[in-house]
């Protein structure tokens, strides 16, 4: 979305940095869940 069109060429590094960032969220949790997971890794 940022990067316009070049987001979605897969010739471009930033397809695959988009891809994955949201793959890794997927396959991680959703915000809320990493919010709590940070939380407790910190104590607070």
């Amino acid at each position: 979305q940022i990067h316009g069109g070049y987001g979605y060429i897969e010739e471009y590094p930033v397809c695959r940095f988009y891809r994955d960032a949201k793959i890794l969220t997927i396959g991680e949790g959703t915000d809320e869940v990493q919010q709590m997971v940070i939380a407790r890794a910190l104590g607070a």
